[in-house]
């Protein structure tokens, strides 16, 4: 569906007609800015209600856009979901061992701090997948093949690992589950850790670092390692 030019929303700004500007052009910047609001407004909601839950009148009315404005910038709520679920994807394919990284302990832990760090940042984004596991994950049939290949990569080095006799034997794959589940609990279950674990008033019961070092020590004890 394509909007009218009258059903835009007002803040975005007309053509420059041509005249010569540095930088982005103002109509870019402010098309920019709306579909930031859109992006956020769709996490929210696919967040809380999945694919199917969600209406392209709710994200319109959390953007604080019409839904005419709504799709001035976007087809519908299938593509769009998609987009997002895809950069759920990437984010968290992490690069497993950066080349300035040659200890089994040190790439673990460095790999511990990312997924936690991008649980704490960007909580809503992980409940995306969360719910779509929940619902089935019918819309995440083309992304198996992909996430078994580059997984399998990071199981090739523990196991790498444990054939040098850097580690003690134990199931990589199982290693790696464990971690994100151990990670992305925070991003999924923070409403049950800020109630079990707070002190009733809805504040994070524990600092990042704390929980970093926690489950960083924990990871490498469990693997037979220590971190320096």
């Amino acid at each position: 569906m394509t909007a009218r030019p009258n059903d835009r929303p007002s803040d975005d700004t007309p053509p420059d007609n041509g005249r010569a500007t540095r930088g982005p052009r103002p109509e870019r910047q402010s098309r920019k800015r709306v579909m930031a609001v859109i992006r956020e407004a769709a996490i929210a909601e696919f967040s809380l209600h999945g694919l199917k839950g969600t209406s392209t009148q709710a994200i319109a009315e959390r953007a604080g856009l019409t839904k005419p404005q709504l799709h001035y910038y976007i087809s519908g709520k299938e593509a769009f979901y998609a987009e997002l679920l895809q950069s759920v994807m990437m984010a968290w394919k992490l690069e497993f061992a950066p080349a300035h990284l040659t200890r089994p302990a040190d790439i673990l832990a460095n790999y511990v701090r990312a997924k936690l760090d991008h649980a704490f940042d960007h909580p809503e984004v992980s409940r995306i997948f969360t719910r779509e596991i929940l619902d089935g994950g019918h819309n995440l049939g083309h992304y198996w093949p992909n996430a078994r290949a580059w997984v399998q990569g990071e199981v090739d080095v523990i196991n790498g690992w444990i054939a040098r006799g850097l580690m003690p034997p134990m199931n990589a794959h199982l290693l790696l589950m464990n971690i994100w589940a151990m990670t992305q609990h925070h991003a999924d279950f923070a409403l049950q850790m800020r109630e079990i674990c707070g002190d009733g008033t809805g504040a994070p019961p524990f600092d990042r670092a704390t929980v970093v070092h926690e489950l960083t020590t924990f990871v490498l004890r469990g693997c037979g390692l220590s971190h320096s």
